[in-house]
């Protein structure tokens, strides 16, 4: 089937709910995609951080191919030894004692928002969650209730009991946790959909120390910078911190769908059985995968890697940058999850545009934010080719 075929069968099947790049994808490797007419292009949006490990990782196959034979879906009534023995993989290298296991990001909030109001329940009848005004935790109606309001619209009216607060201000926080009735507070330690934006200097600790002091859970949501995407298994490593529950999914379960909740036992001795479930979550096939996902991670040193990457690509971003301060603000990230911020959304998205014809995928985001998302295992030669082709985008859209 040809890209021009697909593209007319998506647009007379499917639901008109995105705005789609011209492009049919059909096969990848590694760092690399190719569309259906057999053009190849370098793959720096990864599933918008999902194949962390790039695309058919040899591991990520064999889990998968050799789990399909076996058992795909039993059901959460059984045991699931694959699900068991990934909860512990996951315990084992993190703050938490407990896991529960989904399909999404945005299931993996609502199961986090429905652990604060069970605990919530239980210490007071707290149940008012706080939330940054330009957050991204989902599109089902509790996540999106704490996202963004430009997410919101034709939705309302929303769940009740949500406080938002500007991200960054300590100050803002401290206001909203005058309130009794809050129970948690919910933040990405970066926020990827708002345009890779950092914290301030200590500001998620000073956010932990005030949840502490008044009693009060963190919730942190890192289901586009868990699993490696940062230099560390998980961003809140990076700020010296521990939540009391974290979401995840996206590159948890290494493409197959996967989302998760983790929380201290705590918290998590407030779920008890028929309080929350699901159907297909923690199945075989996605716990296999995502076995293979973190065993790779942790056994080809992908963290130093990411680092080290993400260092790399930035310093020389930085040198393209300078010749385009009339157009660019900054460039900045934490590893592997980086933006640039362009000061015009037109010349952001006419970049972005050219990259994509020059074969470099990557995503606009907050409208004039380049977002790139490469592989953990990305090689030097396929950055320094993402820097060529962005270098030359950006000087045929000046001279246009």
């Amino acid at each position: 089937m040809s890209t021009k075929q697909a593209i007319s069968n998506t647009n007379e099947y499917i639901m008109n709910t995105y705005g789609r790049y011209p492009i049919a994808m059909v096969r990848g490797k590694g760092s690399w995609v190719w569309d259906a007419d057999g053009k190849k292009y370098l793959d720096f949006v990864t599933g918008i951080a999902v194949n962390n490990l790039g695309h058919c990782h040899p591991k990520i196959t064999k889990a998968i191919r050799e789990q399909s034979k076996q058992l795909v879906q039993p059901c959460n009534l059984f045991h699931i030894e694959q699900q068991g023995e990934f909860a512990k993989m996951l315990v084992e290298n993190s703050f938490a004692d407990k896991v529960f296991f989904c399909n999404s990001g945005a299931e993996a909030n609502e199961g986090a928002i429905k652990l604060a109001r069970a605990w919530g329940y239980n210490n007071g009848g707290k149940y008012k969650i706080v939330h940054a005004k330009d957050s991204f935790h989902g599109r089902t109606m509790g996540a999106l209730s704490a996202t963004s309001k430009n997410y919101q619209n034709s939705f309302k009216p929303l769940v009740p009991g949500f406080k938002p607060i500007t991200y960054g201000r300590i100050e803002a926080l401290e206001k909203a946790l005058e309130d009794e009735k809050v129970c948690a507070v919910i933040l990405e330690p970066i926020q990827g959909e708002n345009g890779v934006v950092l914290p301030p200097d200590n500001y998620l600790k000073k956010v932990r120390a005030l949840c502490t002091k008044k009693k009060v859970l963190l919730i942190l949501d890192e289901i586009q910078v868990g699993m490696g995407r940062t230099g560390k298994l998980f961003a809140y490593e990076n700020y010296g911190i521990k939540p009391d529950i974290m979401t995840l999914s996206k590159a948890l379960g290494g493409g197959i769908p996967c989302g998760a909740f983790l929380a201290a036992n705590k918290v998590a001795k407030h779920l008890s059985p028929g309080m929350h479930g699901t159907t297909l979550g923690g199945n075989p096939l996605a716990m296999s995968s995502g076995k293979a996902v973190l065993d790779t991670i942790m056994e080809e040193g992908l963290l130093d890697g990411a680092t080290d990457s993400g260092q790399y690509f930035l310093e020389n971003l930085q040198k393209i940058l300078e010749e385009n301060k009339k157009h660019i603000k900054e460039a900045r990230g934490k590893g592997l999850i980086i933006g640039i911020e362009f000061k015009d959304k037109e010349f952001a998205k006419a970049v972005v545009n050219k990259c994509i014809e020059k074969g470099l995928l990557t995503i606009l985001t907050a409208q004039k934010v380049m977002r790139i998302l490469p592989p953990l295992n990305v090689k030097q030669k396929e950055i320094d080719q993402a820097l060529k082709i962005t270098a030359e985008a950006l000087k045929e859209v000046k001279d246009a």
